[in-house]
């Protein structure tokens, strides 16, 4: 039997990128019937608009409380160098894309690290267009891919798939097999927990 491991998230979710080291400690215990799916939650839509300062305030000190209670690292000259926008949805893009090209693990991790650790704004074409080069992807064929319809449709698709796995909360975890949803409850600093969770889940046959 084959089990669905969905992995919803956004690449500029600060909790998902405090999950990634423990989700990655996961991936490497799972048994091999388990597929693990990422699918891109959609946090913020397209915007122009600069960040109000209390939201900027407000996500800078999300990301204060990430690091006292997970131990990630944050780059905090993100809120003096740049000009945040509360706009995730062409990230989202950028790694639905790089997925279609089999290096959708590599654009999540440069997504984040330009985000989180070296002060880029991911919400910029120009940074996700930068970054695609750097994992190896043609600059320009993504570039017009970032702006196509078909994107933008296939987005959309993703965010219903979303909405059908029943997730409001970004990082989630939902095991699937066939038309049974089980979430996991996510623990940040603990893959073996989870682990459990899902190992009992398939082996007591519950779906």
């Amino acid at each position: 039997m084959i089990y669905t491991l969905y992995h919803v998230h956004d690449p500029m979710c600060s909790w998902c990128y405090a999950f990634k080291p423990t989700l990655d400690e996961l991936r490497k215990k799972l048994n091999s019937n388990i597929k693990v799916v990422h699918v891109v939650g959609g946090l913020a839509k397209h915007s122009d608009k600069i960040m109000p300062q209390d939201v900027q305030e407000k996500i800078e000190n999300i990301w204060y409380e990430i690091q006292r209670v997970v131990g990630t690292k944050f780059n905090h000259d993100f809120w003096r160098d740049c000009t945040p926008r509360r706009s995730t949805y062409l990230a989202c893009q950028a790694t639905m894309l790089a997925r279609y090209e089999n290096k959708e693990e590599q654009m999540i991790e440069a997504i984040q690290n330009a985000y989180y650790l070296n002060a880029q704004n991911p919400s910029d074409a120009s940074t996700l267009i930068n970054l695609a080069k750097q994992i190896g992807m043609n600059e320009k064929k993504f570039e017009e891919d970032l702006k196509s319809q078909k994107i933008e449709d296939d987005l959309q698709n993703e965010l219903n798939l979303r909405r059908s796995l029943n997730v409001r909360s970004f990082p989630s975890l939902i095991l699937k097999y066939k038309k049974e949803l089980y979430p996991i409850n996510i623990k940040y600093n603990d893959s073996e927990s989870m682990l459990e969770q899902i190992n009992d889940m398939v082996e007591n046959s519950y779906f």
